[in-house]
């Protein structure tokens, strides 16, 4: 009895620290935010003023225009793309499916600004298709749009993919069997079976593209959007009043997108259940040559984009000298960090995947098995979903505004490592913690109990069997966080020191100096860890299962 109460207060005890935790970095910056819009730069609260100098401003009410537009435009081609390309590899007999899977989610592996610098040796004054007589406008809507559709691309496809997997095969067997062509089984089960997936599928790549930071600032020209509108708010006129109101302003489609999933995830009714059969492919060789193509050309146009940017790094100076040269992988000046912001970007990432994915899978865990504290307990779940409807521009500027106002005990962070570390920590633990939250979902709720009436430590319980039989949710966790902390520009470009930039930042400023190449060296050393993360987990994991399997 001595045991069970002292676990209790233990897991009372870790449930107050998470909550107090995710108090502290996700809801007082986010008020700081609300805050900062209702004042003057000197602390003057002055109501609406900032507001209504917003809208009064044709320039800003234009950069929110074009970043409905664009986004919507995105959004739509992404999600259209996405879905064809995930209905070829679960739905027909397409070769090489799983080298198609992985090269789907490569442009994840690049920072945006890659695809923009690319984009300036494909299509720029000089570029390789302008030079055999194509010339396109890069700078402005097309540049950013090919960027965007790039980078949201592979989100739309990892939900669509996950979408058309699950199926009842006996569906589509009884409406063959009642002479029903393919194109009318396809509007009259698929699609009607997929529209929740669509639906978030767009609506993630909508707020992901309305969010970006990259794109918009390397090829976005004089188009003006929301995202580059804070940095010049922020950075150029050092106006935070206005830059708080841009900041709330880009929240708005992520909590739309956020109150349509919960929407969605009570609405959508199980399709696939214990009598369901798995869907069977049936060949037709002309869909499957015709998917097959499909799947072809998005993959060319992948490798060329980035293959451009690979190209871009080890050439001397396109187009007047194309001999091979590493020149470009040793600049490292202090005004934009150079290499040096590599190994600050792989410390950073590190340091946020093994705090931000071990404290997500603890959170998890308090929540999804410890008995008693209910009000804790459900506190704690929806702090830990807020973060999904947070641009990583507003978690950027609201950390400013809160870790640097007086009497903060925090404020010793600011200008530091760490909180960059925390920007990246909220910026990507709701996905995370989903999955751990799923991973968790799948245990026996018994084995607490039984460890519980055992008299085994709580701890012991954790560490014996919940943490074995759940690694490779925290191993995932921790790979999704690394990648996209590399990656982001937009959660830490008001954040890092002066003397300790970050490889994404750096790739902005060299971009903004005139060193393209050099940039896109840099962006090519952020795809080569990532890449080599991704693999490395994909084969200790591998192995880790055969071994289990063995025992």
């Amino acid at each position: 009895m001595v045991r069970i109460k002292s676990a209790g207060r233990l897991q009372q005890g870790l449930l107050v620290f998470s909550l107090a935790f995710l108090f502290i970095v996700v809801v007082c910056p986010m008020l700081a935010l609300f805050s900062k819009a209702f004042h003057a730069n000197d602390g003057t609260f002055i109501g609406l003023a900032n507001f209504v100098e917003y809208f009064s401003s044709p320039h800003l009410v234009r950069s929110l225009k074009n970043s409905l537009v664009i986004s919507t435009a995105v959004a739509s081609v992404s999600t259209v793309l996405a879905f064809v390309y995930a209905y070829a590899l679960t739905r027909a007999l397409v070769p090489a499916k799983k080298l198609l899977r992985f090269t789907a989610v490569l442009p994840l592996f690049a920072p945006t600004m890659m695809y923009g610098i690319a984009l300036v040796y494909l299509i720029g004054n000089k570029g390789i298709i302008t030079m055999l007589g194509l010339k396109l406008p890069l700078y402005g809507p097309l540049g950013i749009f090919i960027c965007e559709v790039f980078y949201t691309f592979p989100q739309a496809f990892l939900i669509l993919s996950v979408t058309l997997a699950y199926c009842d095969n006996r569906l589509y067997e009884a409406a063959r069997v009642m002479g029903t062509g393919a194109w009318r089984i396809f509007r009259t089960v698929t699609l009607p079976g997929a529209k929740f997936g669509v639906v978030s599928a767009f609506l993630v790549a909508f707020t992901l593209c309305f969010t970006d930071f990259g794109a918009p600032k390397v090829v976005g020209g004089n188009y003006g959007v929301l995202a580059t509108d804070i940095y010049k708010q922020v950075v150029g006129q050092q106006n935070f009043g206005m830059g708080a109101v841009v900041g709330l302003l880009l929240m708005l489609p992520a909590l739309a997108m956020f109150a349509a999933d919960r929407f969605i995830s009570s609405a959508n009714e199980a399709t696939v259940s214990s009598r369901s059969v798995a869907y069977r492919i049936i060949e037709n060789k002309l869909r499957d040559r015709l998917l097959t193509l499909f799947c072809v050309v998005i993959n060319l146009f992948v490798f060329m984009l980035l293959g451009a940017g690979f190209f871009a790094a080890f050439i001397k100076a396109w187009p007047y000298n194309l001999s091979f040269t590493l020149e470009h992988f040793l600049v490292d000046s202090p005004a934009t960090g150079g290499l040096s912001s590599f190994g600050n970007s792989v410390i950073v990432a590190l340091v946020s995947a093994v705090l931000g994915g071990g404290f997500v899978f603890v959170n998890a865990w308090l929540i999804e098995k410890t008995r008693g504290h209910t009000l804790l307990r459900r506190a704690d779940y929806l702090l830990s979903i807020i973060p999904l409807a947070l641009p990583g521009l507003s978690i950027g500027i609201a950390f400013i505004f809160f870790f640097t106002a007086d009497g903060n005990p925090f404020s010793f962070v600011y200008g530091t490592m760490w909180i960059m570390v925390l920007a990246n920590m909220v910026h990507f633990y709701s996905v995370p913690f989903v999955t751990a939250t799923s991973a968790l979902k799948k245990l026996d709720r018994e084995i607490e109990a039984v460890s519980e009436s055992m008299s085994v430590p709580l701890w012991r319980t954790f560490y014996k069997v919940t943490l074995p039989m759940c690694s490779d949710a925290l191993f995932e966790t921790m790979v999704y966080i690394f990648v996209n902390s590399m990656v982001t520009v937009s959660a830490v470009v008001f954040l890092y020191p002066a003397d300790f930039k970050l490889a994404s930042v750096a790739i902005v400023n060299m971009e903004d100096a005139g060193d393209i190449a050099p940039a896109s060296a840099l962006s090519v050393l952020v795809v080569l860890v990532n890449v080599a993360a991704r693999l490395g987990y994909e084969f200790f994991s591998a192995r880790y299962r055969k071994k289990r399997a063995a025992l």
